[in-house]
């Protein structure tokens, strides 16, 4: 009875391992269908929302799978097996033994790369920000055409947010000169768009997915869907104060000066060339957002998805 018991916990334990495995695979696959998609420029805050459940359950996915297949169901969850490392055995034949041996390694060097790397990448956002401040506080002044913002004596096109505690918007006097009035005040309501929605935190994890595997394709049309996403979000925060003409003719105009790259650590108003197209083509003809039953189904899916791998975990 005793054998036939631990049996069934095993079958289960792999039951369950092979479901997070089906989630992790899942939501890789789901990637390219998600960039190829364009219902995400209809509504670009519930696609970052669907971004972010991919992300989250892709990551809790793969690395439960493989803890799951590591440690033997000796306990009600993976997660009290986890938590009591010392009770967990590992029995059976040499080969079943070496192969879950290299899933837990596996597991376990998957959780501290994706961890150390957030952290790091975090460190390094920190770390450039604050040089950029102490640089701003040398090279930068204010001036009237821009109120709240900080000008840097630079021929060049460009205009960014420094987030953070103490934010900034800071533009360039090539940019100054280039632009009217008019496309001014909307790129600095873009860059307050940015600042007080705190996209750079959105961004941020899919940065350190990006830094995790620099080789992964995917992971590179990730972070570029969502920071192009970023921005259409800004862009539709400042078409409810000012004229959609506004902000079309600013970026046209800078992104046709050859703009300076931004500083780390900060979000550009303008970004790479064929962003701009696909925000201007957006701007000059608008869609109507998603109807308000897909939003909700997109939102209770993503909930779901990222509420799955935590629950298979934790049963």
């Amino acid at each position: 009875m005793r054998h036939w018991s631990e049996s069934a916990e095993t079958m289960r334990g792999l039951a369950d391992a092979a479901l997070l495995a089906v989630v992790a695979t899942g939501s890789v696959a789901g990637v390219p269908m998600l960039v190829k998609a364009s219902w995400p420029r209809r509504s670009p805050a519930v696609a970052i929302l669907l971004w972010q459940a991919l992300g989250l359950a892709g990551g809790i996915a793969a690395v439960g799978a493989l803890l799951g297949l590591a440690l033997p169901a000796q306990h009600s969850s993976l997660a009290a097996a986890l938590w009591r490392p010392h009770a967990v055995t590992l029995a059976g034949p040499p080969i079943l033994v070496a192969a879950r041996i290299f899933c837990l390694a596996a597991g376990l060097a998957l959780l501290a790369l994706l961890c150390s790397v957030l952290v790091a990448v975090s460190a390094a956002v920190i770390h450039a920000r604050r040089r950029q401040r102490a640089l701003l506080a040398l090279l930068a002044h204010g001036d009237p055409k821009v109120p709240g913002a900080l000008v840097v004596d630079h021929p060049a096109a460009t205009a960014y947010c420094l987030p953070g505690l103490r934010s900034k918007i800071v533009v360039s006097a090539g940019t100054l000169k280039l632009l009217g009035p008019a496309e001014l005040a909307a790129v600095l309501a873009h860059e307050r768009a940015h600042l007080r929605e705190r996209h750079d935190l959105v961004l941020l994890p899919f940065t350190a997915l990006r830094r995790a595997f620099p080789r992964s394709g995917r992971c590179a049309d990730a972070y570029c869907s969502v920071a192009l996403l970023v921005e259409m979000l800004a862009d539709d925060r400042v078409l409810r104060a000012r004229p959609a003409r506004e902000l079309v003719s600013a970026l046209v105009r800078v992104g046709t000066a050859g703009q300076v790259m931004a500083p780390a650590g900060t979000l550009a108003a303008a970004s790479a060339s064929s962003d701009i197209a696909a925000r201007v083509c957006r701007l000059l003809h608008p869609v109507r957002p998603l109807p308000l039953p897909a939003v909700a189904a997109i939102c209770l899916g993503s909930a779901l998805l990222a509420a799955a791998p935590v629950f298979l975990l934790a049963i």
